[in-house]
């Protein structure tokens, strides 16, 4: 299976700068079992739920990961990207530019507020820096950090919140899970009233999501490693859901990963876990009986995943509708939603 299987034409244009001001105003194409696309706004999402589904979202917080600093002694620019925390004050980094960032060096942010030291590097080349700050840590952050947009998105975000699930809740991500972008609380109460059972999971979004698929065979790739949980009460109320014949279904590429690292035989298990599950078509689902989900990047592993539930040709014919009817793609993109 080639990587190249995967692509397709899209204009430039056609990449979302911008988050729409209402959140729930984005477009969304639903794909019914082959059927051809439905085009509908994602407000209208309460048309094809029902009552007795349970919804699953990812509750994930952003941190503003992106740094902008100053290597002591030199004053050359650094900008680095936190990766995951290894324990209080340390973490793993994306460093650049890497080969001027050794062992040993410090880098200065905010005019000394914040001081990094690399203690230490991965195989991949990412540094271990420990940094040294008055205060807490978060707030600290929270004054000099920016949120880690994806390269594709060149406009500058003047509203934090704007790149954070209204859900958002566990401090962790590299990136938004950005399918749930498009809910808005009044919506959520919608559905809720609707008799939908809205249940979270946690998968803190890392690295591989900036990161392009580079070999030419899907089975040579190798994903990047994420931190999940499941709690006992949204392990049951899936598994329930389950038993009873109630569909599941899960609100983006990451909540999907979540259930089914966590499955096993149909059934979810409560617990805490890293991940580097790669679902590409031929894999077999436990879990979702539908994704919400927004237009993936040429060629990436999230094409694959929607590809192997929904079927590849099927994926490839609605993103080129996609693109003849002008949806706007990516993070602040729009949606759509596959049920079986």
């Amino acid at each position: 299976m080639k990587v190249s299987d995967f692509d397709y034409y899209l204009p430039e244009e056609l990449i979302a700068q911008d988050p729409l001001l209402d959140r729930s105003s984005s477009r969304l194409m639903v794909l019914n079992k082959n059927e051809n696309p439905v085009h509908k706004h994602f407000k209208d999402i309460t048309g094809y739920l029902r009552a007795g589904d349970v919804l699953v979202i990812n509750n994930t917080k952003v941190i503003p990961a992106r740094l902008y600093g100053e290597k002591e002694g030199t004053g050359a620019a650094v900008e680095i990207l936190l990766l995951v925390r290894k324990d209080a004050d340390t973490w793993e980094c994306l460093v650049k530019p890497g080969k001027k960032c050794r062992q040993g060096a410090r880098i200065s942010f905010g005019n000394g507020k914040l001081i990094g030291e690399i203690v230490g590097q991965t195989e991949e080349g990412n540094r271990f820096i420990k940094f040294e700050y008055e205060g807490i840590f978060e707030e600290v952050l929270d004054a000099l950090g920016e949120m880690p947009l994806p390269p594709y998105i060149t406009h500058k975000l003047e509203d934090k919140s704007r790149y954070q699930t209204v859900y958002a809740k566990h401090d962790g991500s590299a990136a938004a899970p950005t399918a749930g972008l498009h809910f808005t609380p009044d919506l959520l109460e919608e559905i809720k009233n609707m008799g939908v059972t809205i249940t979270e999971v946690t998968l803190h979004v890392g690295l591989g999501t900036f990161r392009p698929v580079k070999t030419d065979e899907v089975l040579e790739h190798h994903m990047h490693s994420e931190f999940y949980m499941v709690s006992e009460e949204a392990a049951k109320t899936i598994n329930t859901a389950k038993e009873e014949g109630r569909r599941v279904i899960c609100v983006g590429t990451t909540s999907v990963r979540t259930v089914e690292s966590a499955s096993e035989n149909g059934r979810i298990k409560a617990g805490s876990g890293w991940t580097e599950i790669f679902i590409y078509p031929g894999y077999k689902f436990n879990i979702p009986d539908g994704i919400i989900t927004n237009f993936h990047l040429p060629k990436s592993t999230l094409i694959m995943l929607v590809s192997a539930f929904a079927g590849k040709e099927y994926i490839l014919n609605a993103y080129e509708e996609a693109v003849k009817e002008r949806y706007r793609f990516f993070s602040f993109g729009d949606a759509m939603m596959l049920l079986n």
